[in-house]
């Protein structure tokens, strides 16, 4: 088992930037991928970010975050966290993290186990 509770959502303007972190608690979290989802009003949760187990050098994310966000982990810290710079409007929802028992990410909610309650990035200017 492990929990997940999210941190540093907020409101900041067009162009800003936020961290966004992950606390992970119970089994040894690095055994795990992690990734960041998000989903706003009215549509479906979709892949941000990830990052396999054991391998912090391999990234992964949707091209529509692509060059502007950055995943990390600091295993020593048992923390995941997603920097987020030149926000967007469309940027704006419900940012989740999650963690499955494997070394191979994904992009597909379903398959990860274990999820935060979410943390909310509003962009608006």
């Amino acid at each position: 088992q492990v929990q997940l509770v999210e941190s540093g959502g907020g409101l900041v303007q067009p162009g800003d930037s936020l961290r966004l972190s992950c606390a992970a608690s119970g089994r040894t979290s690095s055994s795990y991928t992690m990734g960041w989802f998000r989903q706003a009003p009215g549509k479906e949760r979709e892949f941000v970010a990830a990052i396999p187990a054991w391998n912090t050098l391999t990234t992964y994310y949707a091209d529509s975050v692509k060059g502007r966000f950055t995943i990390s982990r600091d295993n020593a810290k048992n923390t995941l966290y997603l920097q987020m710079n030149s926000l967007k409007p469309e940027d704006t929802a419900l940012y989740y993290c999650a963690a499955r028992p494997s070394t191979i990410a994904t992009m597909t909610p379903k398959t990860y186990d274990y999820w935060g309650q979410g943390t909310q990035v509003t962009v608006s200017s």
